[in-house]
């Protein structure tokens, strides 16, 4: 799948960072591909990028219109369709990254074949994956893991993967969402895999590989997600990490748009973590802690994580202030010794 590029970034009527964290991806890892953003008159996000119509993006060179915005349940509702149709009369594809197909929208289907436009829907896929083996496999896999959806997993294995790499190591990024899917070039969407089939499809995105080469595996959801822990329990089997990243944001104290379910404490998260990766893997283990610090003060951020150190004895950093540097060496380190 070959994605039109240059990007215009439909934020709809996103409500926060979080819900629009699929344009926020593409503007802070291939911000070459992305020329604007583009909402409706309710949205609240701004992501700092130049405001454009669709028709002003064409006129600058774009060639689509990514849906930015990523909603519970990755359904596509009808008031978003007449800004996807301006898009479609200005000359742009439409690349969407929700459960719901573009093609399964009638009037979006019959505009796209009228205008010759192309539809993209990167969360699906033809392939078929079988169920995993669970057997063992050559090379190195680092899997990043949260305390919540959108808390900084695929923002961490992308860190962590250019890191390795300045270090001299092959290190691969993984995707396995819409938003890595569209940074990375390639990839599966894991969240729409069967379920059975979940863990199959996470040994089929990182194979056998040699003996110093690491996969970087972008995680997905909370394994105490009230309605996305399967989908992490299945791509934890699966990737047989040897390695793993606690993703975490200190300000948070439940399950986003779930306030009824309160994040267990990061030694219990670790602990269920590694329950679950022990039953594919038992040497895997924690190998650094990843936060998200934008909501703090300088002074609190050295606190929290001079804290989390001091109690976990594991390096912490923020990706997006500190880079992933610290975590790498550690894992080069600890890990050069595996053949």
């Amino acid at each position: 799948m070959q994605l039109p590029k240059p990007y215009l970034l439909f934020l709809a009527d996103g409500s926060s960072l979080a819900q629009c964290k699929t344009a926020a991806g593409l503007r802070d890892w291939c911000p070459h591909d992305v020329l604007g953003q583009f909402a409706m008159e309710s949205c609240r996000v701004d992501l700092g990028l130049p405001r454009l119509t669709p028709a002003a993006a064409a006129a600058a060179g774009a060639r689509s219109l990514v849906i930015g915005v990523a909603p519970v349940g990755g359904a596509i509702p009808p008031r978003w369709v007449p800004a996807l149709l301006e898009a479609l009369e200005a000359g742009l594809d439409l690349v969407s990254g929700m459960h719901t197909r573009l093609s399964a929208l009638p009037a979006v289907a019959a505009a796209a074949k009228r205008l010759g436009r192309s539809l993209f829907d990167v969360r699906h896929s033809d392939q078929v994956y079988t169920a995993a083996t669970g057997a063992r496999r050559s090379g190195r896999r680092a899997l990043t893991v949260g305390m919540d959806c959108a808390i900084g997993k695929k923002y961490a294995a992308l860190e962590l993967t250019r890191a390795l790499r300045e270090r001299g190591m092959p290190a691969t990024f993984r995707a396995t969402g819409q938003t890595g899917i569209m940074i990375a070039g390639a990839g599966i969407a894991i969240d729409a895999v069967v379920a059975d089939f979940i863990a199959g499809a996470a040994e089929a995105l990182s194979p056998a590989a040699a003996a110093d080469h690491w996969d970087v595996i972008e995680g997905q959801g909370a394994l105490f997600h009230p309605a996305y822990g399967g989908v992490t329990l299945g791509l934890v089997h699966g990737s047989q990490p040897d390695a793993m990243v606690l993703c975490h944001d200190p300000l948070r104290t439940h399950i986003e748009e779930y306030p009824h379910h309160p994040l267990p404490t990061l030694q219990s998260a670790m602990d269920q973590y590694l329950c679950a990766a022990h039953v594919t893997n038992p040497a895997a283990r924690f190998v650094g802690i990843s936060l998200n610090t934008s909501g703090l003060d300088p002074e609190r951020r050295m606190r929290v994580m001079h804290g989390l150190e001091a109690q976990f004895d594991l390096p912490v950093i923020d990706p997006m202030q500190d880079g992933a540097g610290r975590i790498a060496a550690a894992m080069l380190r600890d890990y050069r010794h595996i053949s």
